[in-house]
């Protein structure tokens, strides 16, 4: 009988016991995904088709398209190359992104690590070792020498048959938490998208705000100069002067505050781009230079369960737990393990391998837990009661998204007709001014009256900017909310990635 037939038999065995294992049924709850909501639409009393399209009157009108995709690159939609090479920049460099994707590689070797509980372990040994017997001791050896050398190698082998599944339930949630962290690294990179692109339309919108103040207040200075000339003239009192030093100072005290958001708006976005504050960017924002969506997409509600990353990751938090409830069961039932050990040893080194030499042995255990005071029991009760929280956090997960679209879309209503309103107020006030302009070169109205003419104009432009820059976050917050279009990412160019398959968290139904 060769040395290595006991190993090569217990390999053999250990094989067909991994596989009928993997055949047999895991205790346990086998994952079910959670059904989608039966919600008709976004908003009470309506389904998504009943919501009133905004009415396409211009070039900077939008409608809803119900049931369009979104694009992977939904910020190329504002037409702004500025605006698309700094989102490039802050998917390179952004260090959160960075954080998240190193996450996602720990979990995806944390599966990989085990998965190797399917396997036999092998141990390769060799011990050297020099020893002294007693002179009372009558040496066994052939030169009758009491100080002696000894030489052992051999190999173990271990196995653990994963009869009752409960190493396959911890794969399972070892992939539920790989896939979680997946979609926490979309929720990542969806966040940090969408907070490069508000900010740009932030910066966009205070620099649109500070020109027109500046242009407020270099019409009160005009102003105030032509009430103090009149003062000298005796054609004005001190206190119309002081009532507009008043006003230019009120003008003036509205400046600081529009660049101090300015710069820490600019601050925001060289963080985002992974930078620290000494440093720069270059590119600047202008609302000129953005290009509003004419197309809005409201995806059906019952896809947003699809779309939404921290829905996603939600349910494979919940599929962890689930798993969890079975390694837990698992726990409570017989283990068996296998184990065998195959070897040689011989007081010359030479001598190793020399037939006669060899020892093998071959075990098998069998352990059944039978009282552990109650902790079994309460750790299995602890899974049960863990996926209770687990199924409760998706519910609140679900709702908070439904919520999060309804806001946006009331806000994309409210935020259109206040645009509507202030484009009508900037329009009158313009054409006011231009009527005020001629009635100054016929001599029907005094220099006074013009400066307060464009201080009106002024202020509608700011209201302007203001309800504009509103369209456009809205724009990029519904975006958001929907999900942001990362399944439609081009894999070839994908930095983050894909999940296992898109039903890999759907049932992780045992073997």
């Amino acid at each position: 009988m060769k040395k290595s037939y006991f190993l090569t038999k217990l390999l053999t065995v250990a094989g067909l016991i991994s596989v009928g294992s993997l055949l047999a049924c895991a205790v346990g709850p086998d994952f079910v995904k959670p059904d989608k909501p039966h919600a008709a639409g976004y908003m009470t009393g309506q389904t998504a088709e009943s919501i009133d399209p905004i009415e396409k009157d211009n070039e900077t009108s939008q409608h809803y398209v119900f049931g369009k995709d979104i694009p992977a690159e939904w910020w190329s939609l504002y037409h702004a190359e500025a605006l698309d090479t700094l989102v490039r920049e802050a998917l390179r460099a952004n260090p959160d992104l960075e954080a998240a994707q190193a996450a996602l590689r720990e979990a995806h070797e944390n599966t990989a690590s085990g998965e190797g509980a399917y396997y036999p372990s092998v141990e390769a040994n060799f011990s050297p070792s020099r020893q002294k017997q007693s002179n009372i001791s009558s040496s066994n050896l052939n030169s009758g020498s009491y100080v002696y050398n000894t030489f052992a190698a051999g190999l173990n082998v271990s196995f653990v048959p994963d009869v009752f599944g409960g190493t396959r339930r911890q794969v399972e949630v070892l992939e539920a938490q790989e896939n979680q962290q997946r979609f926490q690294l979309e929720a990542t990179f969806l966040t940090l998208t969408s907070n490069v692109v508000i900010g740009a339309i932030q910066e966009a919108s205070l620099r649109a705000q500070i020109t027109a103040t500046e242009d407020i207040i270099h019409t009160e200075q005009d102003q105030l100069d032509i009430l103090i000339h009149q003062e000298e003239l005796g054609e004005a009192g001190e206190k119309d002067v002081l009532a507009q030093e008043s006003l230019l100072a009120q003008a003036e005290l509205t400046l600081p505050g529009l660049q101090k958001q300015l710069e820490q708006q600019r601050d925001l976005l060289i963080a985002l781009v992974g930078r620290l504050p000494d440093e720069n960017i270059e590119q600047k924002f202008e609302l000129t230079d953005l290009k509003i969506p004419s197309e809005l997409p409201v995806t059906l509600p019952s896809k947003l369960v699809e779309q939404r990353p921290d829905i996603r990751a939600a349910e494979e938090q919940l599929h962890a737990a689930s798993a969890e409830i079975g390694v837990a069961t698992a726990n409570m039932l017989p283990q068996i393990n296998l184990t065998a050990a195959d070897g040689s040893m011989a007081t010359r080194l030479s001598q190793l391998f020399v037939p006669g030499n060899g020892f093998w042995t071959l075990a098998a255990g069998f352990t059944q837990p039978i009282l552990e005071g109650g902790t079994l029991w309460h750790h299995r009760d602890a899974a049960k009661a863990a996926y209770d929280q687990a199924a409760a956090q998706y519910r609140s997960t679900v709702i908070t998204a439904f919520q999060n679209v309804a806001d946006t879309l009331h806000a994309i209503t409210a935020d259109t007709k206040a645009y509507k309103i202030a484009l009508r107020a900037e329009a009158a006030a313009s054409k006011s001014l231009k009527i005020s302009q001629k009635e100054l070169i016929l001599g029907e109205i005094g220099p006074l009256d013009i400066l307060n003419a464009e201080q009106t104009w002024q202020q509608a432009r700011i209201s302007l900017v203001q309800a504009e820059a509103s369209r456009y976050t809205d724009t990029a917050i519904l975006f958001q909310a929907l999900g942001g279009g990362w399944w439609n990412r081009d894999k070839k160019n994908n930095i983050i990635h894909e999940p296992h398959k898109d039903d890999a968290q759907t049932s992780a139904s045992s073997k």
